[in-house]
């Protein structure tokens, strides 16, 4: 029988030719292509939405209407504190190929990784109850449901965002940029509506010595502190991107940081325009005009229209916050799932933990719409952002160490200036939360 030799050898994956003329084996996993950074976005975008939840609607709210300008800076402050501990987990993540709950139970004992996971939960749970109670308020606002049944029904909007995922990571990471756009046109909209002094706006943007000394304004501002820099979201951004350099190379690691650093630091300053907005909406609506006792989500709504002179304030103002709840329900679902993986090695689907978490919230949700009916809903909001300002430093602490450490890191540790600043972060978190705790459970 006749062989033809050049097909015998095609066939055989041309094993005939000579080994010297076979280019080198190499690593045959998909690099992404080089100097496209977009094509490491999206994680910035699903971590930017729990830097605008419901829960920085109500401290946002709250201290606009009581100090005015005042507290713009403690937003000014928490913000770049977020971007730069985003930035820290971020790059955590990329580098080692773990996350920050992987490598907690990597490095430290059973007792303390169980400590660290618990905390951790205790603020997903708190988040998730402030989404649960803001979309519930945005849902009256729009549709007239009584607060009870918006609880009940806001889980609906969670699982129809994570059935996106269906179709990959990618629609579910536009829907939700897509909503984070929307939430930005309507501040604007207000923006333009409210028409703040701007004067006074630049003036609030320096520190207020005031702040060490008013028991209000320290709660206020751990509250905007624990709304914008979120345990759970410094364990969530080292998850979405510590698959985005899977040859380990320097090349391929330092791609993936500059893409991944653009994708973060564009997301969350679009966050802090945000934050700042409501702030300075409430300021120059309800302060300026006297009702500096305006702390609800439904009594801003009900107020911002005739005190703008225009309706379409107080539609943009009800959408954009149930578009933000909508958001920062997958954001949460997402984190839980990954502090579970992270902490216990227990894989969970993500409706499962959805369920989960949304269930766990809904009970004090009811409880507090129960005790306090619609006009509770705020001061339960900024409660639970305080409570997660106080579990921060649980999640700080060990990501600042672990992305100084240049036996994990190598090259690519965090040192000098931005380790410094890192820690400077930190202490301020402590000393700020102290000193909420000292006036709150001593001062008059």
């Amino acid at each position: 029988m006749n062989s033809n030799p050049s097909a015998l050898a095609e066939l055989s994956g041309r094993r005939s030719g000579p080994p010297s003329s076979l280019p080198a084996k190499r690593d045959e996993r998909p690099r992404p292509p080089r100097g496209r950074w977009y094509s490491f976005a999206g994680a910035g975008a699903l971590v930017a939405v729990g830097y605008m939840d419901p829960g920085n609607w109500a401290t946002a709210l709250s201290s606009g209407a009581r100090y005015g300008y005042r507290l713009l800076f403690v937003v000014l402050l928490a913000s770049l504190m977020g971007m730069l501990l985003q930035w820290v987990a971020s790059r955590v993540g990329v580098v080692t190929g773990r996350d920050l709950a992987q490598l907690c139970r990597e490095r430290y004992s059973r007792r303390t990784t169980t400590l660290l996971w618990l905390a951790c939960e205790v603020a997903i749970i708190a988040c998730d109850v402030a989404e649960v109670v803001g979309s519930a308020v945005a849902l009256q606002m729009l549709f007239g449901l009584s607060l009870t049944a918006g609880v009940l029904s806001s889980a609906i909007g969670t699982f129809a965002m994570l059935a996106l995922q269906r179709g990959g990571k990618r629609p579910l990471q536009r829907a939700v940029t897509a909503l984070v756009l929307f939430v930005s046109f309507c501040f604007v909209v207000q923006l333009a509506l409210a028409h703040p002094a701007w004067r006074e706006v630049l003036t609030g943007l320096a520190p207020s010595p005031a702040l060490l000394r008013d028991a209000g304004m320290l709660w206020l501002a751990a509250g905007v502190l624990g709304a914008t820099v979120m345990p759970h979201n410094l364990y969530l951004h080292s998850s979405l991107v510590k698959d985005h350099a899977p040859q380990r190379d320097d090349e391929t690691i330092g791609d993936a940081l500059k893409g991944v650093n653009i994708d973060t630091f564009a997301s969350l300053g679009l966050a802090f325009v945000v934050n700042a907005s409501l702030l300075i909406v409430a300021a120059a609506v309800f302060h300026a005009a006297g009702h500096t006792d305006v702390d609800d989500l439904a009594d801003a709504h009900r107020l911002i229209a005739p005190l703008v002179g225009s309706h379409w304030a107080g539609i943009a103002f009800a959408t954009a916050l149930l578009a933000c709840g909508l958001n920062a329900t997958v954001t949460g679902t997402l984190a839980g799932q990954a502090v579970m993986e992270g902490f216990l090695q227990l894989k969970m689907a993500r409706w499962a933990r959805a369920l989960l978490t949304r269930g766990l919230a809904i009970g004090p949700a009811l409880a507090a719409v129960a005790s306090f009916g619609q006009h509770g809903s705020n001061a339960l909001l900024v409660a639970t952002q305080v409570v997660l300002s106080l579990q921060l430093p649980l999640a700080v602490i060990p990501l600042v160490r672990f992305a100084s450490d240049a036996d994990l890191m190598g090259r690519w540790r965090v040192a000098r200036v931005p380790l410094s600043l890192a820690w400077t972060c930190a202490g301020l978190i402590v000393v700020l939360n102290g000193a909420m705790l000292w006036q709150s459970i001593f001062g008059q």
